[in-house]
């Protein structure tokens, strides 16, 4: 999916991969079959104009998508209160993309705490990502420092 993402030539400086994105970019999970992205401004008009948008009442969000679903776009995240402008200028630029820092990650998958969140956060936890220089736990309070989960 990151190449299709990478297709669409979005305006830089205007959006960032959330969701999962972040690990599977890293390894620290399987590949999956599509991607959450957030957006504002240009990035957002240029997606809204080649896409399906869509109001999704159960996350009272509204998002534009490609590809049957399999990237998603919104300019709000629907779960927890996440400050989008700043996930988007803290975004770390991998093989051309920019990514939603590990910890807002790890804070999203606290607050969503659905089974497959918690699977991600245990092979966080596991991936021994803060010696790869990536935020340390102590960074995410939500997140019991080496405690494995139930």
């Amino acid at each position: 999916m990151f190449r299709e993402l990478r297709k669409l030539d979005i305006p830089a400086g205007d959006f960032a991969i959330f969701g999962s994105g972040p690990l599977i970019v890293r390894g620290v999970i399987p590949g999956a079959n599509d991607l959450d992205v957030i957006c504002r401004g240009p990035a957002w008009d240029y997606v809204e104009s080649i896409s399906l948008v869509q109001y999704l009442k159960d996350y009272d969000v509204t998002v534009a998508t490609l590809l049957d679903g399999r990237l998603s776009f919104g300019t709000e995240w629907g779960i927890g209160q996440f400050n989008i402008d700043e996930l988007i200028d803290e975004a770390e630029t991998i093989d051309g993309l920019p990514f939603v820092r590990v910890k807002h990650v790890i804070a999203y998958k606290q607050l969503r705490g659905s089974n497959k969140d918690l699977q991600h956060l245990e092979a966080i936890r596991k991936s021994n990502i803060g010696s790869a220089g990536l935020p340390e736990w102590s960074e995410c309070p939500l997140y019991p420092r080496n405690q494995p989960f139930e």
